[in-house]
């Protein structure tokens, strides 16, 4: 049977639609990191200055040196700089935009569920990202800068390079804000019915050494930085834990007073005089 007319455009029409806006929404995230792009370029030696502080903490007062051997390097650290800024920047408001697109689809239950994850993932995320930038990174960077010395009658000086140094810290900040996410997965996870607290509580002892495994791989090859991410992911596994099962009793109770509210409300209909 051959569809009318009608009922194609009819369904395309919604489509059409949400194509628009997802276009518009896109555009706007788009002109929002351009302009946030700008703005941190302008303020780029700046917010480098930002970032290059716990190096200059983990040597002595005055000594330390930044180097560049390629004559294009500093000027695309400076782009990165702005570009890793801007994106932190700008977030917030390209949050704001998905959200935006994809709350009208959603039930105001499922909303109201969703709210906590989308506040919990920006205060995580700056919680690692604050750990690895004022905890890890002076402590990493002590313990590197502690090789120099004389060897076989030579000097050993630590000279890093600018695009290296900004690629290390990128990675400490990124690798300790994603990993600070976890409860949010777990959480995310719990909801949906993938997985239960009981699950995760019987496979603790593989998600530690899965933990340390990832702390290994996403962070420099030192003992030290391995250390300091997985022991706060083993703390917020354990929160998460926690927190799944207070979650869990309140659904239970949620539950047990919806069918009390039902069974209530057929009483209620059975002792009604019939009309």
């Amino acid at each position: 049977m051959i569809p009318d007319v009608d009922d194609i455009d009819e369904t395309q029409a919604p489509l059409l639609d949400h194509l628009i806006e997802l276009r518009t929404r896109l555009m706007r995230c788009i002109a929002v990191l351009a302009v946030t792009f700008a703005v941190c370029f302008y303020w780029a030696d700046d917010i480098f200055s930002f970032l290059v502080w716990p190096l200059t903490q983990a040597f002595p007062a005055g000594e330390g040196k930044l180097i560049f051997t390629k004559l294009y390097e500093a000027f695309f650290v400076e782009i990165k700089v702005a570009l890793f800024a801007a994106f932190f920047v700008s977030f917030p408001i390209i949050a704001n935009q998905l959200w935006a697109f994809v709350a009208p689809g959603l039930y105001a239950r499922e909303k109201k569920a969703f709210l906590p994850f989308l506040i919990a993932t920006p205060v995580l995320f700056t919680l690692g990202a604050s750990m690895a930038y004022f905890v890890v990174m002076p402590t990493a960077f002590r313990f590197f800068v502690g090789f120099e010395g004389e060897r076989g009658g030579l000097k050993m000086e630590a000279l890093p390079g600018t695009g290296d140094y900004l690629s290390l810290v990128m990675q400490f900040i990124l690798a300790f804000g994603i990993s600070f996410l976890l409860p949010v997965l777990l959480m995310l996870l719990n909801r949906a019915g993938v997985v239960s607290r009981e699950q995760l509580a019987r496979a603790r002892r593989y998600i530690i050494v899965a933990v340390f495994a990832v702390a290994a791989v996403i962070t420099p090859p030192d003992i030290i930085s391995q250390l300091l991410l997985a022991g706060p992911l083993i703390v917020l596994f354990e929160g998460s834990l926690v927190l799944m099962r207070f979650g869990e009793k309140r659904r239970a109770r949620e539950h047990a007073e919806a069918l009390e509210a039902e069974d209530d409300n057929d009483e209620a209909q059975e002792a009604a005089p019939a009309e």
